[in-house]
């Protein structure tokens, strides 16, 4: 063979690999509303910037005719590029090939980028569309994903690890996301599952579809599996770009700035009356999360799921934040599993990225109730304040109304290492609300209104005086502030300027935890 020929074998192979599964079969995924694999990386990453690593992988099995079907690149499409000038490194399964089956060569094709990207210090971005493990390859297969899961967990922390659900994603292959930082899914498109309808129908005699059982709407929703829900693929791809925007490529980077032209001292007269003149009248938090950040630009993580917290991604003067909130709007804002467990994986995220966190606090407490406390209420509220108190990024917080009990010492007090704690002078710090303390601590005098002498003040007339009197003596924001447990009271329509202020000066801020090889939160 010749120069000549040999270069046109090179090319051969090259556009047999990437032909994947052929013309017809691309078209199938088209008319079920989905890109090809390689057409979900060109819409990803900056023009021109992708290059193929093991392009030519082929795999090794023998066994049920596979020596006869073999496809270059074996259904997995790898290799590294750029987002908005920023290297990552990119999987993306074929469904065309073998249904995007893992296999023991494709899996050691993830497993080198990986590496790769934990060496370069740069995010990981799996793009999902797989029918599981490769039955024809047996334990070989199911090796593969456990290298994959042992990389996920060791490079957790390390680099951000992002999971976008493009497709099937069932049995063993749903770990490795599920250990990835971000999972992003597909309406009517993808699904996550451990065992299929026809397993369940079989074992336990319950009948479901696919989409009931692990589509997006219910892993958004209802699992909280996913963090974010998408209508079509290119949808997805968006987010995904969206998101990194927010993070640094990896845990020793800071996070990238963006120019902005809102000013720093904006004030925002509309948060002065944001708050309802009755402590039990509800209001959005989201409406005083975009009065405060940068351009009301809120980027929002697990919308559908937990909606008593409010979790997401912002900008305070260019620079990257963590928002998590208490919403009143939505159970009065307690705190629940669903809320504790949703609000904890977010802060250790932003803690392993060194992303400044912003708390907004207006909580009556946990949730009462015997499905919580039988769920385990106490162990996965706990997961909340161990990841605050973990927690050695900048902590800005500001209570807004309520700050009741036990849940006043979880989002992000002053007492667990909270840098800086404002609150509003609508702001209700205490044990527990004025109505339920009265009842307790003025039982004597209420008993005796009640069997008061006639034309003397009535019980309800004894306990609405009384009531106001704690609210002032007991459970006023300033009582907090004499103590230095707040460090300043605010005007609501200046807490843009004073949140930037606090994260400038904590912009150089160095702590650390005790060393131990790792902690053990209340799992």
């Amino acid at each position: 063979m010749n120069r000549a020929q040999k270069l046109a074998d090179l090319q051969s192979r090259i556009a047999q690999a990437e032909e994947g599964g052929g013309a017809a079969r691309r078209e199938r995924q088209h008319k079920e509303g989905k890109l090809s694999a390689r057409e979900r990386i060109d819409f990803l990453l900056d023009d021109g910037t992708f290059e193929e690593t093991d392009k030519l992988v082929t795999h090794r099995a023998t066994d049920f005719g596979m020596a006869e079907q073999k496809y270059y690149g074996d259904g997995f499409i790898t290799g590294y590029g750029r987002i908005e000038g920023r290297l990552v490194y990119v999987f993306a399964q074929d469904f065309t090939v073998f249904g995007g089956s893992l296999s023991e060569t494709n899996a050691a094709k993830i497993v080198k980028i990986m590496d790769l990207a934990a060496k370069m210090g740069a995010p990981l971005i799996g793009l999902n569309d797989s029918g599981g493990a490769r039955i024809q390859e047996g334990v070989m297969s199911l090796a593969g994903y456990a290298d994959i899961f042992l990389r996920n967990t060791l490079y957790s922390g390390v680099i951000p690890q992002i999971s976008a659900i493009m497709g099937p994603c069932a049995g063993g292959a749903v770990y490795s996301p599920a250990i990835t930082d971000f999972v992003l899914m597909v309406d009517k498109t993808s699904y996550m599952f451990i065992t299929g309808p026809d397993v369940i129908k079989t074992v336990t005699h319950e009948e479901v579809t696919k989409d009931q059982l692990g589509g997006a709407t219910t892993h958004n929703e209802t699992s909280g599996v996913a963090h974010f829900l998408a209508h079509d693929d290119k949808e997805c791809l968006s987010m995904v770009r969206e998101l990194l925007s927010f993070l640094p490529s990896n845990n020793l980077d800071d996070p990238p700035r963006k120019p902005t032209a809102d000013p720093a001292d904006r004030e925002d007269k509309a948060l002065d009356s944001v708050v309802p003149e009755q402590s039990n009248q509800p209001y959005d938090i989201k409406d005083v999360i975009h009065a405060v950040i940068d351009d009301g630009y809120f980027f929002e993580v697990q919308e559908h799921f937990a909606k008593n917290m409010v979790v997401g991604l912002a900008r305070l003067a260019g620079k990257p934040v963590g928002i998590v909130a208490n919403n009143p709007a939505m159970l009065a804002g307690t705190l629940d599993i669903n809320a504790s467990v949703k609000g904890a994986r977010f802060v250790r995220f932003c803690d392993c990225f060194n992303i400044p966190l912003v708390t907004f606090e207006d909580v009556p407490g946990f949730l009462p109730g015997l499905a919580q406390e039988y769920g385990g209420i106490i162990k996965h509220g706990a997961k909340l304040l161990y990841a605050f108190a973990e927690a050695t990024v900048p902590k800005v917080t500001v209570i807004t109304r309520k700050a009741y009990g036990g849940a006043y010492c979880v989002m992000a007090s002053k007492h667990i290492r909270t840098d800086v704690n404002y609150a509003w002078p609508t702001a209700e710090i205490a044990v527990m609300g004025p109505e339920g303390a009265v009842d307790i601590v003025y039982k004597r005098e209420l008993e005796a209104a009640k069997n008061g002498t006639p034309g003397s003040e009535s019980r309800d007339a004894v306990r609405a005086r009384k009531i106001d009197e704690f609210r002032d003596r007991f459970a006023s924001p300033y009582v907090a502030a004499e103590r230095g447990y707040v460090d300043a009271i605010i005007q609501p329509r200046e807490t843009r300027k004073k949140l930037i202020q606090a994260l400038a000066m904590l912009e150089t801020k160095r702590d650390k935890n005790p060393p131990k090889k790792h902690g053990n939160i209340p799992l």
